[in-house]
């Protein structure tokens, strides 16, 4: 067996009401003030405010930063920082999004170091702030995952990488996705499914049976859900797998990362501001029939695991998710977000700039193979 290394978050909990615990959890961390990172459309829910009273109760102060938004910039991630100076826990609560600022400034704030000194893979260096991480979306599993996403400048994105963002506790709680849109269901479902088959598929060192495991777990569970929690959203049932399928897909990734589908999504939000779920939809099936070429095996066997009944060929696969998203209610193709003929160049370009990611694709994509997937993508 080739070595490979395997890191994760050291305590998972997950329940239908598990969020009652954070004040157990946070005071045995913390005896001061905890920050609580997350967006303005969170606070509307009552979950912050709710999060708070617990925390409250259990004798410690609270700050709140809800500036997060969606793909977070630095200056978001600074200021978050700086709040969780005065802090000593930090608790992303939200989507992706607001666990990667809350990873960040928990590092940030303990080591007193800048973003420009942590971008990359393994560049950040402790210590960091204790960190809780509550997703409320599933998707992204980043209460699981050593990666923060930052966008740069107008458009550019950047990554911090490194077993030290890693949360100490991930709190799951599907009653918290009662109340998520269909579209971010389905957005975030499929982005989390993205996470299992690009890791299933990985070319990377560093691809291992655990990751391909817990791939296939996920895509057991997201597969069967996915519809279900898209249309009836308080099926306890359906946003239970949901959740834990989405954890599984991070674990899985975290540690046999992911590849073009991702490299060719990054640049369609950045210039389209398409939410990155979607993003990945939309190339993601067209990657696949690319790989496919060569590479059919990965995406064979995982056909019947995700949906049962299905051909265990590559093809069984693509046709599945072509079905499911449309049954899903996502958007179909670049044209639809606005994404035109004369800007494939462009996407192109940005693409080919994700080395982190491309050199972990089974196939080798060129500028002229991203162009092509572009363009059956529109």
């Amino acid at each position: 067996m080739t070595p490979f290394v395997f890191n994760t978050t050291p305590i998972i909990r997950m329940g239908a009401g598990e969020i009652e615990t954070i004040g157990t959890i946070s005071a045995a961390i913390c005896k001061g003030c905890a920050l609580i990172v997350t967006d303005a459309g969170m606070v509307q829910t009552g979950i912050v405010d709710r999060t708070e009273t617990i925390l409250r109760r259990a004798g410690l102060s609270v700050k709140i930063y809800n500036d997060v938004v969606a793909d977070p910039p630095e200056a978001v991630i600074q200021a978050a920082a700086d709040m969780a100076k005065s802090c000593g826990l930090v608790i992303g609560l939200g989507g992706g999004s607001s666990i990667d600022v809350a990873k960040l400034a928990a590092l940030l704030a303990g080591n007193g170091r800048t973003l420009a000194d942590t971008y990359g893979v393994n560049t950040a260096m402790g210590p960091r702030l204790p960190l809780i991480a509550i997703p409320t979306t599933a998707g992204t599993g980043s209460e699981v995952t050593p990666i923060a996403i930052v966008t740069t400048g107008a458009r550019e994105k950047m990554a911090v990488v490194s077993p030290l963002i890693i949360p100490d506790i991930a709190i799951l709680d599907p009653e918290l996705t009662y109340d998520l849109p269909a579209h971010v269901t389905a957005e975030t479902g499929i982005d989390a499914m993205v996470h299992a088959i690009e890791s299933y598929a990985s070319a990377n060192p560093n691809n291992n049976p655990i990751s391909r495991a817990l791939a296939k777990e996920a895509l057991r569970l997201i597969g069967g859900a996915l519809e279900r929690a898209v249309t009836q959203p308080h099926d306890i049932s359906a946003r239970a797998n949901m959740l834990l399928g989405s954890l599984l897909a991070g674990q899985a990734f975290a540690n046999s990362p992911v590849a073009a589908v991702h490299a060719l999504a990054y640049p369609i939000g950045g210039h389209f501001k398409v939410p990155h779920g979607l993003s990945n939809a939309l190339v993601l099936t067209h990657v696949l029939r690319f790989n496919a070429q060569k590479y059919p095996d990965s995406y064979a066997a995982l056909a019947p695991h995700v949906f049962p009944g299905a051909p265990a060929t590559a093809k069984g696969l693509i046709d599945g998710l072509v079905i499911l998203s449309k049954a899903c209610g996502l958007t179909q193709t670049l044209h639809d977000v606005g994404v035109k003929k004369i800007d494939l160049p462009r996407l192109a370009t940005d693409a080919m700039k994700q080395s982190r990611l491309l050199v972990n694709n089974p196939r080798t994509v060129t500028y002229d193979d991203a162009v092509a997937i572009y363009q059956a993508a529109l």
